[in-house]
């Protein structure tokens, strides 16, 4: 099993390697740039360089990369669709230049129009915006959401569907939170609901397309619709409910990545420990 977490670039993308490394990661998550904004300048070749070579010397794998948050490629808006096409277009250039495995995004919000129609216009910004490009190894993850207003991919049907309609186009599977599948209504808090809620995963996404797992516990309770996470064993999905799924044999070849809060240094180190010793893996 890999664990990880997701690491900081601050000073440097290289430093997200060293930190992830020096914490006692197998993998781990990044930003390529900032997430809350729309303009800035790629990272210089010498940049790519230092991280390359610090990713290769960590052994690191895989390296996941996480979409800027203000992307909406479901949106109905002209002016925000094509934004959100161009940056992702960025997303995917940055990623594939850094050698990252996995590009990870948030499906979008309907707001306009019905969720049918939304799913589709999210596939569509997809493929326009990977049009053209050599994608090496990199492979699109699309993530499942808690289902907070119009934003689509609460449902694992709804995931599947995007990724069925840009398959044939670009390499697509699933990132899998598990907060989110909480919030959203998917009861992995009880073994019950965990040995059904994976049965449904692999009736529509399937299990062999979730690629990597947020590992994340939920601030909200079960069906909120709220995505606020917590620090693993500490939400409401809990210890018990967390050692489960961390055991469970069919999630054990899929990387876990947490997406915890910093609330004191170290936390995000305490948070990869406390996943370890739930897996019987510390």
């Amino acid at each position: 099993m890999k664990f990880g977490v997701h690491t900081s670039i601050a000073g440097g993308l290289e430093n997200a390697v060293s930190h992830a490394k020096r914490i006692g990661c197998d993998t781990f998550q990044m930003f390529s740039a900032n997430p809350r904004g729309w303009r800035f300048a790629g990272p210089k070749p010498e940049a790519i360089e230092r991280f390359r070579a610090a990713r290769a010397k960590s052994r690191l794998s895989p390296v996941v990369v996480h979409s800027n948050y203000l992307i909406n490629l479901a949106s109905s808006d002209a002016r925000i669709r094509s934004a959100s096409i161009e940056a992702f277009r960025r997303e995917l250039e940055r990623a594939r230049a850094l050698g990252a495995d996995f590009l990870v995004t948030h499906p979008g919000s309907a707001r306009d129009g019905g969720r049918q129609e939304a799913i589709e216009r999210c596939a569509s910004a997809l493929r326009e915006a990977a049009h053209g490009l050599k994608l090496d190894r990199l492979t699109i993850l699309i993530e499942n959401t808690a289902g907070q207003g119009s934003v689509i991919g609460r449902t694992f049907e709804e995931v599947a569907a995007i990724i069925a309609a840009v398959r044939h186009h670009l390499p697509a599977g699933a990132c899998i939170d598990t907060a989110h599948c909480f919030e959203a209504g998917y009861p992995l808090d009880t073994a019950e609901g965990l040995r059904e809620t994976l049965k449904h995963l692999d009736r529509t996404i399937g299990l062999a397309n979730v690629r990597v797992i947020h590992a994340n516990d939920s601030k909200t309770r079960f069906a909120s619709h709220s995505d606020r996470h917590e620090h693993i064993g500490r939400g409401f999905i809990g210890k018990e409910a967390f050692g489960r799924i961390l055991r469970h044999p069919k999630l054990a070849r899929i990387p876990f990545i947490c997406e915890t809060p910093i609330d004191r240094p170290g936390d995000d180190k305490r948070n990869l420990t406390m996943m370890r010793k739930l897996a019987g893996k510390s």
